[in-house]
C-alpha cells in the first residue's frame, strides 16, 4: 500500500478558478518523489491539500489517500490522527511555522503527548531526544527557548525535530532550506537525506531549484502552471526532458552551475 497516493487532485479558489489541476502521483515506503516548479506553479497549495489545510475560500477535489485514508473532505479529527503520526510536514521558513509564543520544548513536546501519550519525565526525555537526533547542540538551552531566540538554521532544525518526534510514514519537506544560507542549507539537506534513508521514510521534497531537489530524491514530478507536465526518474528527466519548461528548468540549472564553477578558486 502507497503511503501517499493522489488520483485527479484539484484546487479550487473561491472564484471558480483552477490552482491545481487533475493532479496524480504517489509516494511508497522508501521512496523519494521531488515536486518541482516555479513560484506560483501551485506547489505549496499542493501541500496544504495533501494535509487538509488548504485556507478558507479554496477547495480541493480528487482522491488523496495517506496510509489508505482519504483526506479530501474527511472529517478533522481523522485528520488530526493523521498529522504527525502517518505524515508530518517540514515549512519553508520555520519561524512563521513554530508558534513565536510558545517554547521550542512546549511545542516539540505537543505530538509526543498527543500521539504517544507522553507525560513527566518520560515525555522530557523525548523531546530533547528529538532535538538531540537533529544535531542540535545544548538541546535543554533551546528546549527552554523560544523560537526567535535561535538562529535560523537551529529553527529549523527544530522544526525537523517536531516532524519527526512521533516517527511518520512520511516526511514532506516544502522548501524546507530556501530561507537559510548555502551552508547551513546544504548540512539541514544532509541531515534530512540521513534521517530519512535511517528510518526507511517515504519522503515529498517540494523546491524550485532543481539541483537542490534532484540531489536528495529519485523521482522527479514537474509542476507547471497547476498541472504536472513530466514525471520520471530523476536521471531520465536530467537527460532527457520532454517537456519545454522541463528543458527550460534543465538548462537554467546548468548555466547556473557553470557560471559558479567559473567564479570559484
Amino acid at each position: 500500500m502507497s503511503l501517499l497516493e493522489v488520483r485527479g487532485l484539484t484546487v479550487r479558489a473561491a472564484g471558480g478558478g483552477d490552482l491545481v489541476t487533475d493532479l496524480s502521483f504517489e509516494v511508497r515506503h522508501g521512496d523519494r518523489l521531488g515536486l518541482i516548479g516555479e513560484s506560483g506553479a501551485g506547489k505549496s497549495l499542493t501541500v496544504l491539500a495533501l494535509i487538509g489545510l488548504l485556507p478558507p475560500g479554496m477547495t480541493a477535489s480528487g482522491t488523496v489517500l495517506l496510509s489508505g485514508q482519504q483526506v479530501v473532505g474527511a472529517p478533522q479529527r481523522r485528520l488530526d490522527r493523521l498529522r504527525g503520526r502517518s505524515v508530518a510536514v517540514v515549512f519553508q521558513e520555520p519561524l512563521t511555522s513554530l508558534d513565536p509564543l510558545m517554547r521550542v520544548g512546549t511545542q516539540v513536546a505537543e505530538p509526543l503527548r498527543r500521539h504517544r501519550g507522553l507525560r513527566g519525565r518520560a515525555l522530557r526525555r523525548a523531546v530533547l531526544d528529538a532535538l538531540t537526533e537533529v544535531s542540535l547542540t545544548d538541546v535543554e538551552r533551546v528546549a527552554r527557548a523560544y523560537p526567535h531566540e535561535i538562529s535560523g538554521g537551529q529553527r529549523q532544525r527544530a522544526a525537523i525535530a517536531l516532524a519527526l518526534a512521533c516517527d511518520p510514514a512520511l516526511l514532506i519537506a516544502d522548501e524546507p532550506t530556501a530561507s537559510l544560507d548555502t551552508t547551513v542549507q546544504a548540512e539541514l539537506l544532509a541531515l534530512v537525506d540521513g534521517l530519512v534513508a535511517a528510518r526507511g521514510m517515504g519522503l515529498l521534497l517540494v523546491g524550485h531549484d532543481l539541483a537542490v531537489v534532484s540531489g536528495v530524491t529519485r523521482r522527479l514530478l514537474v509542476l507547471h502552471d497547476g498541472r504536472a507536465v513530466e514525471h520520471g526518474p530523476v536521471e531520465d528527466v536530467l537527460r532527457s526532458p520532454g517537456h519545454p519548461y522541463t528543458r527550460d528548468l534543465v538548462a537554467a540549472a546548468l548555466r547556473l552551475r557553470g557560471a559558479l564553477d567559473g567564479i570559484r578558486p
